[in-house]
């Protein structure tokens, strides 16, 4: 097991490449079982859940060849069964159940474990697809699903669920008429795997609304995709130039889907602008307290929560963190206060005031985008920090002290 040691206080500068997307590329890569021709992939980022996919689909027989951030999937005779070993490992896996249950008319799909941040649910997904024709049981911790063939049907969610959606769209992609998605997720991930899709023939239309509808294709052939880049990782850039002090220009940067993060750091006191060169960063003034409420896109992603959250930590007055989302997604504020942070929690809300100092400290990572929040906090502490459990960070973040160390920080890994 690996630890970051930070040594904090230099400004950030330079230019940095967004990777591709890991929330992208996960379902885009589980919507291969629906292919009956080889498909490539590229700008897929080298990431510890996306080697787990690469596993969970040989095991499903779609042997897949990864090199220097491209990859071919070539289908072949399936298998409707994804173990436990691997799903334990990442909760997407159950984005092969649609998938599945659309080529071969059964899946068995170990049930996902526990999540740190909090409950997510599969029972949106099941009773979806239940509409669409399929059955399920549950046996000795899996997922058994079974269908003569899926339907078209009308569905309408209860919450706009991104992983209910992605599974309904890559199912609905191969039944029989038309499937329309009520208060479906609007994240810029969701359109990405539906223009997938529709690049091997899927017939979709509405993706990025809260209606989608889908007419079922008898087959869907293979294509050359790119990955959409990776927003969050963007904005934790984002952060990294403002809680230093630096300036930093980012490549590949979505600037559009990262509106809201983006508006929150202007009214921070940060300069983000679009050039022809990519996106710039810099905060040269005293930063100043802001309140978010974290929603589904296009709102406040969660994702950039724990991020901005120490950034307030250094920024003149109050701020308030509103987690509507997940209810257990504060677990980096120990760490943070651990740093020198004044944050005080209640129920779903933080308050947040402005200190004048970090200070480093050992801290421990206890999910992805915490572990994010204590690497930033590191960066602009005074001494240094260590950062441990960093096997949550190489879930999303790839070999991101690399990055960083080529825009000036210090910062090295060690086994712990």
């Amino acid at each position: 097991m690996d630890k970051l040691i930070i040594e904090g206080g230099v400004p950030l500068t330079g230019v940095v490449h967004v990777s591709g997307s890991k929330n992208a590329a996960l379902p885009i890569l589980m919507g291969s079982i629906l292919l009956d021709e080889p498909v490539t992939y590229t700008n897929v980022p080298d990431l510890r859940d996306i080697r787990t996919t690469f596993k969970l689909l040989e095991l499903l027989g779609c042997p897949n060849a990864f090199e220097n951030g491209q990859v071919t999937v070539t289908p072949g005779a399936l298998s409707p069964e994804a173990p436990y070993e691997l799903v334990k490992t990442m909760r997407a896996s159950v984005l092969v159940l649609g998938p599945l249950l659309a080529r071969l008319g059964e899946a068995r799909v170990a049930m996902p474990g526990g999540c740190a941040i909090g409950a997510r649910p599969v029972d949106l997904h099941l009773s979806a697809l239940e509409k669409m024709g399929a059955r399920f049981d549950l046996e000795d911790g899996y997922i058994l699903g079974r269908c003569r063939k899926l339907n078209g049907a009308h569905i309408h969610f209860d919450f706009p669920t991104v992983g209910g959606t992605e599974n309904l769209l890559m199912a609905a992609a191969l039944a029989d008429g038309e499937t329309i998605l009520e208060n479906a997720a609007r994240e810029p991930e969701v359109v990405d795997l539906a223009r997938f899709l529709i690049a091997c023939g899927a017939r979709i239309e509405g993706h990025g609304t809260s209606v989608i509808r889908i007419q079922g294709v008898p087959r869907l052939g293979g294509c050359t995709y790119r990955i959409m880049p990776d927003r969050i990782e963007a904005g934790t850039f984002l952060v990294a130039a403002g809680i230093t002090g630096g300036e930093l220009l980012l490549r590949h940067c979505p600037f559009t889907e990262l509106e809201a993060v983006i508006l929150k750091l202007q009214s921070m006191g940060m300069d983000i602008t679009a050039t022809p060169d990519g996106v710039l960063a810099k905060c040269g003034c005293p930063l100043r307290g802001a309140d978010i409420s974290t929603q589904p896109y296009p709102g406040f992603p969660t994702d950039m929560q724990a991020q901005i959250m120490a950034l307030m930590c250094l920024a003149d007055g109050a701020s308030v963190v509103e987690e509507s989302i997940f209810e257990n997604r504060f677990m980096h504020v120990l760490e943070l206060m651990r740093m020198g942070a004044q944050i005080k929690v209640s129920g779903h809300t933080a308050m947040v005031r402005g200190v004048s100092r970090l200070t480093g400290a050992p801290v421990m990572a206890s999910d992805l985008r915490a572990s994010a929040s204590l690497v930033l906090a590191g960066l602009a502490a005074r001494g240094v920090t260590e950062v441990r459990r960093i096997y949550h960070l190489d879930r999303g973040y790839e070999r991101i002290e690399n990055k960083l160390n080529a825009v000036g920080a210090r910062i090295r890994r060690e086994a712990e």
